[in-house]
């Protein structure tokens, strides 16, 4: 059958996903009040905290580069108290950090970036208050090293709690938390502009993408589907659909199914995996069940395949899945980085598709 993959069907789908929820919907649990607090933010008031062994320390470079960052989407900064703002953003550096409270499990908690209970060396925690209240988003970045001390020794620095602020503002400097910000605020229009600078790198505007696609703002369907004749840009937007809603479904499949790139058909492939998981719609898993049987799938598909199948418990998966297991491991080649990947999701579905009867 002819493929279909087309722009014109990429533009479709985009419709009907965007279309799903409005952008003043994207965040359900901010009071009326709060949402038109959050979309007249304008000017941004910064406070900064840093501290060390020897106790604190200056704080201007840090508001410096808050400052610049969120002066790239077009946000007014300020550090004087006394000045009208509409935001405060909170940015907390430590050379050893203290643990401010619990947080639950599952879903931000378990983001890279959220507060680790665990960490007690170097870090920035990042808050925003809004109207006089903390808003519950707390973001947080970490050196590569734990021990201030022992890092400062080998590079030769001689003041441990000055090594570490320096290599946590430059972990600043490449924390897109002004990103995360405009899209926590509802700003997709900032996120638009910074997409079509010239100077916003590719990893950038992959990562404007995401969060536009995770907002649902139908205001940036022209821009996405500019974005989509880009390849690596339409893999993620693909990847980004997968957090919107059933209506996707259909054309995911066809993607999945009739694209030359494997690339793309692994991103549709995900995509369906989240969608399936989040809203529990099992029809999603026999067409992952035919493509996981194809024995021309290319490896790296097979892979985002098994990992969507694993996210919806499904008895019919788990036959398909332990007759792949059987010939994976019939393959030796440990240096293989692509089939290990491959075995491990499998591994996981198959404990995942196993259990299923426990749901019914």
């Amino acid at each position: 059958m002819k493929s279909r993959y087309t722009l014109n069907a990429l533009t479709l789908l985009l419709s009907f996903c965007l279309a799903a929820s409005p952008a003043s919907a994207y965040r359900e649990y901010f009071t009326p009040e709060q949402k038109a607090r959050l979309e007249r933010i304008q000017t941004v008031r910064v406070e900064a905290i840093a501290l060390t062994d020897k106790g604190a320390a200056d704080t201007g470079s840090l508001v410096e580069v808050a400052s610049r960052r969120l002066g790239e989407l077009g946000y007014a900064v300020i550090s004087d108290q006394t000045e009208p703002h509409d935001v405060v953003l909170r940015i907390k550096c430590e050379q050893r950090k203290t643990w401010e409270g619990t947080t639950a499990s599952g879903g931000d908690a378990d983001l890279p970036d959220a507060p680790s209970r665990l960490w007690k060396g170097p870090a920035c925690q990042l808050t925003y208050v809004l109207g006089g209240l903390k808003i519950n988003w707390q973001k947080e970045v970490r050196t590569e090293f734990d021990d201030a001390v022992t890092a400062a020794q080998a590079a030769e620095a001689t003041d441990p709690g000055a090594y570490a602020l320096s290599k946590l503002q430059e972990a600043l400097e490449r924390y897109e938390f002004p990103l995360l910000l405009a899209a926590e605020w509802g700003h997709p229009e900032r996120l638009l502009r910074l997409l079509d600078s010239p100077d916003t790198s590719q990893a950038r505007k992959i990562k404007i993408i995401s969060l536009i696609g995770e907002m649902r703002a139908d205001e940036a369907l022209p821009r996405l589907t500019e974005a989509l004749k880009d390849r690596d840009l339409a893999k993620q937007a693909l990847v980004a659909m997968g957090n919107l809603g059933r209506e996707s479904i259909p054309l995911l499949i066809e993607i999945m199914n009739s694209s030359p790139q494997p690339e793309i058909q692994a991103a549709a492939a995900k995509g369906l995996g989240r969608i399936g998981g989040i809203a529990g719609d099992a029809s999603v898993v026999l067409p992952l069940l035919v493509k996981l049987q194809d024995p021309e799938t290319d490896w790296t598909v097979l892979t985002e395949v098994a990992w969507a199948l694993g996210k919806i418990p499904d008895k019919r998966s788990i036959q398909p899945l332990y007759d792949l297991d059987k010939k994976l491991q019939a393959i030796r080649d440990p240096e293989n980085m692509v089939l290990r990947k491959l075995k491990e999701a499998v591994f996981w579905a198959i404990k995942q598709c196993d259990t299923w009867d426990q749901y019914s």
